[in-house]
């Protein structure tokens, strides 16, 4: 049986899912040797080697896979019941990690989170800018925020944004030089900004919906980003048509930066949505923060 120091199996947890020692380390703020020895520790205790090493990457092995599945969510399930305790404080507290797009944090995250951080000091929150559909039990956050369509069935999600409408957008520059396109299958001879998506290994397909009809194009053009707001500011330095959402353009299309095309094909779809995993035992502060950001139509 092993009776080993724990310190060895939060130590492989941390490289593991990292697969760097590097990032590993300066997570647990220790140093790359000293992170090292305690992992060759495991090994030779278990008589087992947990991780292949070359000098570019760390992966787990197959013993270590299965190490991670066995013991990983005990670990999650020790660090919540530990957290829980927070119940017995008057105040609540603790680290809140979240995973949005920039647009979720900047007009839908951040006015709540504002107001929320102010009456509540002692609660800290992480907010990751990603626009992969990242796995958040595997990466450790305690909550994502994706659109509706795109929150995986076994997760519970709860409404904290409007629908959404999306606008395609380009300057009064680009369009003294550019027919305006009528339908989206036009767009095939336009300057497109795209929208670069890590998880799905390529560029994002503008959607289109009318009377029914869906269509889904696949744009080029000399610009890709991978943050809306950078995308928002090529369109009005006039180097092509970006594909953003409509409340991010309105200000720059009332004073006459951007101007509008196809808007009778952009229908809106569900709003954002904070997810979390069904067996997760919430905190008081967890609890909290999902009730301030959650969506209540104004009547």
């Amino acid at each position: 049986m092993y009776r080993g120091n724990l310190n060895g199996l939060l130590a492989f947890l941390a490289v593991a899912p990292a697969r760097s020692f590097t990032k590993a380390a300066a997570k647990l703020g220790v140093s790359q040797s000293a992170l090292s020895h305690t992992i060759r520790g495991l090994e030779e205790q278990l008589g087992l080697r947990l991780l292949t090493r070359t000098t570019r990457s760390v992966a787990p092995t197959e013993a270590g896979e299965r190490l991670i599945g066995v013991i990983a969510p005990r670990f999650e399930e020790i660090e919540a019941e530990i957290t829980a305790l927070g119940e017995l404080r008057e105040k609540p507290a603790g680290t809140i990690r979240i995973t949005a797009t920039d647009y979720a944090i900047e007009t839908i995250l951040w006015p709540k989170l504002a107001k929320f951080l102010c009456r509540y000091p002692d609660v800290q929150v992480e907010l990751i800018t990603d626009y992969g559909l990242t796995d958040i039990v595997a990466e450790r956050f305690d909550a994502g925020v994706r659109i509706g369509e795109q929150v995986a069935k076994d997760m519970i999600a709860v409404r904290i944004g409007p629908d959404i409408r999306i606008a395609v957008v380009g300057a009064p520059s680009y369009f003294r030089s550019h027919l305006r396109p009528q339908t989206p299958q036009e767009l095939v001879g336009h300057n497109c900004i795209n929208l670069r998506l890590p998880t799905r290994g390529g560029l994002y397909a503008w959607e289109f919906e009318k009377d029914g009809r869906e269509l889904r194009v696949h744009v080029e053009g000399q610009l890709v980003f991978n943050g809306t707001f950078e995308m928002l500011n090529a369109a009005i330095a006039g180097f092509g048509l970006a594909y953003v959402p409509e409340d991010v353009a309105a200000s720059h299309l009332a004073k006459g930066r951007l101007q509008r095309v196809l808007e009778d094909w952009c229908a809106p779809y569900a709003g954002y949505h904070l997810y979390y995993p069904s067996r997760r035992q919430a905190t008081p502060a967890f609890s909290l923060l999902v009730n301030a950001l959650r969506y209540r139509e104004r009547g």
